[in-house]
């Protein structure tokens, strides 16, 4: 199957980093793959650095893993909402149960540490949330992009790079 036929979900909510969500959003898009951008409600978001307003295209409520490929979770401040949003949670568990790529960078370690999908499994974060990964059981690392099966982690926006080309693969793969 080719990256056109793809489909991504990325989860949005207020305070994401802006390059975290913008650089995967453009650079999925520039492989001719079909990018959902989902919020807790259908409000446009505002990056924590200025990026506003960002018009989502859904809520994630009613969505469904079996409709997409992967699963996107940008950085920032927004993982602390989304985290606390049992669609969303439901969803990452969702993906994971069906083996699908999720990435997830930054801060965003916080939304699988609340789906508790992450106990075992060997990933990385930005260095502020490596007590609260070891604390759910993760092996961290710190790596620019650690993949383990189907999670595809990253530290910061700095790791952008390799990040968005695990995620290319893991697309190409599925």
């Amino acid at each position: 199957m080719s990256l056109a036929e793809k489909k991504v979900l990325i989860l949005a909510a207020d305070l994401f980093e802006d390059m975290e969500l913008l650089y995967p959003l453009f650079r999925l898009r520039e492989e001719q793959v079909a990018v959902t951008v989902a919020g807790l409600d259908e409000s446009p978001v505002s990056g924590k650095k200025g990026y506003s307003p960002l018009e989502v295209d859904t809520a994630v409520d009613g969505l469904s893993a079996e409709d997409f490929d992967a699963l996107v979770i940008p950085g920032g401040f927004a993982p602390d909402k989304l985290r606390r949003s049992e669609a969303v949670l439901g969803l990452v568990r969702d993906f994971d149960a069906a083996g699908k790529p999720i990435a997830f960078i930054c801060h965003a370690g916080w939304v699988p540490i609340s789906a508790k999908i992450l106990s075992g499994r060997r990933a990385t974060s930005v260095g502020a949330i490596r007590d609260d990964m070891v604390n759910a059981g993760v092996e961290w690392t710190d790596e620019a992009c650690v993949v383990d099966g189907n999670l595809i982690s990253a530290r910061t926006p700095d790791d952008l790079g390799p990040w968005s080309k695990a995620l290319l693969v893991a697309l190409q793969s599925s």
